[in-house]
Order: C-alpha cells, then sequence, then structure tokens
C-alpha cells in the first residue's frame, strides 16, 4: 500500500508542477488537448491510488472549496497581465476534476456496498 500511495503523491506532485508551468506559458504557450489528457490521466491516478478511506471527507472538501474559488477567481485572475494565473487555475482544475470524480464515485460505491 505504501508504494501505491508513494505513486499517487508522484502524481499529485508532477500534476501541479505541469500546471504551474503550462499555466505560466514555461512549458508550453497555451493548454493544449495533449496537456490536458496528461493532467486528466494523473488526476485519475491521485483518485484511484491515494485517496484512502479516512482521506475521502477532507479531499473532497478541499477539491470543492478549491474549485468554487478558481471559478468564482478565475475572472479577476485573468486580468493580472504580468502572469497567466487564470492560465494555472484552468491546469489544475484539469487535474483536480478527474481526481474529485474518482474519489466521489469510490465512495457511492463503498455507500451502495452497504
Amino acid at each position: 500500500m505504501a508504494k501505491v500511495n508513494l505513486l499517487g503523491s508522484w502524481a499529485f506532485l508532477i500534476g501541479v508542477i505541469i500546471a504551474i508551468l503550462v499555466g505560466l506559458g514555461v512549458w508550453v504557450p497555451t493548454l493544449t488537448s495533449t496537456v490536458v489528457a496528461v493532467l486528466v490521466l494523473l488526476g485519475l491516478i491521485i483518485g484511484l491510488l491515494t485517496i484512502g478511506a479516512k482521506e475521502v471527507e477532507p479531499f473532497v472538501m478541499a477539491s470543492i472549496a478549491f474549485l468554487l474559488a478558481a471559478f468564482i477567481g478565475h475572472d479577476v485572475l485573468a486580468k493580472v497581465t504580468l502572469v497567466n494565473l487564470a492560465g494555472v487555475l484552468d491546469a489544475i482544475i484539469a487535474l483536480v476534476v478527474p481526481a474529485l470524480v474518482v474519489v466521489a464515485l469510490k465512495e457511492v460505491f463503498e455507500i451502495a456496498k452497504k
């Protein structure tokens, strides 16, 4: 279990680094479908391997809080011209949403089993 958790942790770290680099335009100038696919794949790995039964509630709450803040603050951050913070948010959203969906589906399945 420890190796699986480590893989998910690395997937999260790599995903955040990719999201920041892409969002800032350092790696590629915009979010391409290939980059989004990589971020979604990493998000799926995070959701499947990292989040256990004890972490479901804090992960879901933190993810929802982040997504709400990102949605609300996107337009404001898009006006910052020095750094593309809105692009960073878009890339992190592409990482977090698949993880959240997987964790939520796993939890619904666990509830249904009871």
